[in-house]
């Protein structure tokens, strides 16, 4: 499997996700009984993992009574010519999800992605976001009939109104805001519900009719006050909690004031390299390490004083 240089977790895999194949169905049948072909399995939302955290892979051969069990299976894609699918075994309880897969203990993949390279946690993330989608969407929106799955589970058909229906992306805005004067300083917030001395950068998510780069400014000024300039794109990440693409910026705040709206955000703090290094030496981690924060705050980090 091959990985992503920026290292990014949940951005890091490759898949061939074979979108000009997979809406034949016989082709994907026939990719399911192949030899080689591996399956995932998964239970509501979690990660079914080896005594050594490893998520499972099941061999098509020995998936039968896997299969059989699994409320929807989907096609993934193929990792240098083996087909992936993976199996959502939620209408079982955990117990018999467990032995359907030869699993130990059924997690989060945030509990484990310490221990995995960035794709195949790109790929966890993948069949949990499309797992969780289709749990979601088994009837539709317009007139309340059953959908089938379509295109190795990529979409989903209503035949009562001929539409189909297809995994929608929630994209959100994360910020990295510089001070606009001496001494070089970022704003970091605590938001609600988090811990005392707890404190990240600043997100929210796109509203309809919202470019990104218009996101920041709207969400930095909603819940800090504070009114920014040059934003600068710095990356993105899927983040599938469940459908999530996080989009990393740098800004430039007009002002080092700040007002909190007291509800998203409870306080909101100026820290210079100096004392995000001291916190860090404190055991007190900068970013979630699986996400795309961990990177702005390690980049502004390391361009110094």
């Amino acid at each position: 499997m091959r990985t992503d240089e920026r290292g990014l977790t949940y951005g890091g895999g490759w898949l061939d996700r074979a979108g000009d194949r997979r809406a034949d169905p016989e082709w994907i049948a026939a990719r399911l009984a192949e030899p080689g072909t591996v399956v995932l399995p998964l239970w509501r939302d979690r990660c079914l993992v080896t005594a050594d955290r490893r998520p499972v892979r099941v061999p098509v051969d020995l998936a039968a009574e896997l299969l059989a069990g699994s409320g929807q299976t989907v096609f993934l894609g193929l990792d240098d010519g083996t087909a992936v699918f993976a199996a959502d075994l939620s209408p079982s309880t955990e117990a018999a999800a467990l032995a359907l897969a030869g699993a130990v203990e059924a997690v989060d993949v945030r509990a484990v992605v310490g221990g995995l390279g960035p794709a195949e946690a790109a790929v966890q993330a993948y069949a949990r976001g499309l797992l969780h989608w289709h749990r979601g969407h088994r009837y539709c929106g317009g007139c309340g009939a059953a959908t089938e799955a379509r295109d190795g589970g990529h979409s989903r058909f209503c035949a009562p109104c001929d539409r189909l229906s297809f995994p929608r992306i929630e994209p959100a805005v994360i910020v990295l805001v510089e001070a606009p004067d001496a001494p070089a300083r970022c704003l970091l917030a605590r938001h609600g519900g988090a811990r005392p001395d707890s404190w990240s950068t600043l997100a929210g998510f796109v509203e309809v009719g919202e470019a990104l780069e218009d996101a920041v400014r709207r969400e930095l000024v909603e819940e800090a006050g504070v009114s920014v300039t040059d934003v600068v794109y710095q990356g993105s990440q899927a983040w599938p909690f469940p459908a999530g693409l996080m989009v990393g910026f740098r800004a430039t705040a007009t002002s080092a004031e700040t007002r909190v709206d007291g509800v998203e955000l409870l306080e909101a703090r100026w820290f210079t390299r100096a004392e995000l290094r001291a916190r860090e030496a404190a055991g007190r981690p900068l970013g979630r390490v699986d996400s795309i924060d961990h990177r702005l705050l390690h980049t502004w980090l390391a361009e110094g004083d």
